[in-house]
């Protein structure tokens, strides 16, 4: 996709700007007013021989990079994971719920309910067993709670039609800052092709979608 002018809604990184950052097995960057891209998948996602090599690479990573670590460390050690993850997601592990239109429907819904009401959504992409959104917080809502509230709705709405004992979703999101423009459009175009990358065909197996004003804007999601 070739770049355009910016988006309505989109408001990248700003270097002039506090950034305040956290851990937990990843680490997330928040900044006021920006636009983040996010992944969240099912928990059962990523089989557990998967999950125990992260929790290796972790370890192994740890004594390679004692305390303190510079921020540069931790962006490199959160790209080598969210490649590997992403990779292992497109393999379609685990219950692939979204396979079925009824609930991708039930889980769209729920991601553009609040829709220029709490959050600016710019793009989704449902795929069989996990979801990217690109996504920015208004004033007074954060991040994670925004994406929680909307794996707790689906995940209530699921329950009835399915027997779900064990946790739906796994905890924890992929995110990062939208940087600008560019590392935008890199981002739309790795949507569009995550289906055919994972051999999956668009019209049965995922569903996407971008706000009617980022499209009139002349962006778009293309897919080979």
């Amino acid at each position: 996709m070739g770049i355009t002018a910016s988006p309505p809604g989109f408001v990248g990184l700003d270097l002039h700007r506090p950034v305040r950052i956290y851990h937990r097995h990843l680490p997330h960057w928040r900044q006021d007013g920006a636009t983040y891209a996010v992944t969240f998948r099912q928990a059962d996602s990523i089989p557990q021989h998967r999950i125990d090599q992260l929790k290796q690479l972790r370890c192994e990573w740890e004594r390679r990079n004692p305390e303190p670590r510079s921020e540069e460390t931790w962006k490199e050690y959160a790209r080598n994971i969210t490649r590997r993850v992403d990779a292992w997601l497109d393999e379609g592990h685990g219950s692939c719920v979204f396979l079925d239109r009824r609930f991708a429907e039930i889980l769209a819904e729920k991601l553009t309910r609040f829709h220029n009401d709490r959050f600016h959504l710019g793009v989704y992409a449902i795929m069989p067993n996990h979801c990217h959104v690109i996504i920015r917080p208004f004033v007074g809502f954060k991040l994670e709670n925004l994406i929680g509230r909307m794996k707790k709705y689906t995940t209530t709405e699921l329950r009835k039609h399915l027997n779900l004992k064990a946790p739906f979703w796994m905890q924890e999101s992929y995110d990062r800052i939208v940087r600008d423009e560019e590392h935008l459009a890199h981002a739309i175009e790795y949507i569009g092709h995550n289906p055919a990358k994972a051999g999956r065909r668009k019209e049965t197996s995922w569903r996407c979608w971008i706000a009617a004003d980022w499209r009139e804007a002349g962006w778009n999601i293309q897919s080979p």
